[in-house]
């Protein structure tokens, strides 16, 4: 699982998934799907997600992005499907993995979102266990850590079922739909997905 991918900018494909920085022509895409799924996921994510981005926004979130790749601090990954033929890989949703902070921490946060009609069928597990093995084979992180508000069952078995220990709990944690929420805490180590069932 390690030893995967390049430490170029990075295109990563997994067994139903492949991500890649998002492009200007993803905004139309990008802005069905965000507006399609945006009551369920205005519930577990802060208003700076910016479920109402226009194309000025997301085309300068396009460069930012490619600049933090660039400099290893930041990989913001849109998911696709896995084309099968000639068919086009439709947008699924979308990977973060940010505040990677190189030298003795090797740390970085991982978080995520997946379009309602899209979810239940194993794609962000796939995306975040490849996202976990560019994380520890490329960019030689030692640890990648997640926050979930509590009610948020459908992300903790996921986290769990992708090789993250539980660690604590962070009171008002984060601003979610209006709302200081408390949020579990949970970090995934290279030797807790080495041992990690298919």
């Amino acid at each position: 699982m390690f030893g995967l991918f390049k430490s170029q900018l990075p295109a990563l494909t997994g067994k139903t998934t492949l991500m890649r920085l998002p492009e200007k022509n993803d905004f139309t895409a990008w802005a069905e799907l965000r507006a399609q799924s945006r009551a369920e996921l205005k519930r577990f994510e802060p208003k700076s997600a910016a479920l109402e981005l226009g194309r000025r926004a997301f085309n300068a979130n396009v460069k930012l992005a490619k600049v933090l790749a660039k400099n290893h601090e930041a990989f913001h990954f849109l998911i696709f499907k896995t084309p099968v033929g000639s068919a086009e890989a439709p947008l699924l949703g979308a990977i973060t993995l940010g505040n990677i902070r190189h030298g003795a921490a090797k740390t970085g946060e991982i978080g995520y979102w997946l379009g309602t009609q899209h979810t239940g069928k194993g794609y962000m597990r796939d995306a975040v266990r490849t996202v976990l093995a560019y994380s520890f084979s490329s960019l030689h992180l030692h640890r990648v850590e997640a926050a979930c508000i509590q009610s948020n069952n459908r992300s903790l078995a996921l986290l769990q079922h992708c090789g993250f220990q539980y660690e604590g709990c962070a009171r008002s944690y984060l601003e979610i739909d209006g709302l200081r929420q408390d949020h579990h805490l949970y970090a995934c180590l290279t030797s807790d997905i080495l041992t990690l069932r298919p």
